[in-house]
């Protein structure tokens, strides 16, 4: 199972500030868990027109990610909230 680093974007660090300390972490840490894992997951695509960006659900979280397996890299665009998704 090969590795993968993660990488976040400026926006990402700004989605989690505006949170509290728990839930960030939480978040935090289940990116950490996707970079681990990410052989074993279904990427659910975020749009048809938006090949590469796949989402993730933490409860009314959504972490938004794509994966570059040739430079074993997840790279975190955005960790928004369901309702932030959808408007």
């Amino acid at each position: 199972m090969a590795w993968y680093r993660l990488a976040y974007r400026p926006a990402t660090v700004q989605d989690l500030a505006g949170l509290d300390s728990s839930m960030a972490q939480r978040l935090l840490d289940k990116t950490k868990w996707i970079a681990s894992n990410i052989d074993n997951l279904r990427h659910e695509p975020l749009a048809p027109d938006l090949a590469g960006l796949s989402k993730y659900a933490v409860e009314h979280w959504r972490i938004l990610y794509s994966i570059d397996r040739d430079d074993h890299l997840v790279d975190i665009h955005r960790i928004i909230s369901r309702k932030e998704l959808s408007s």
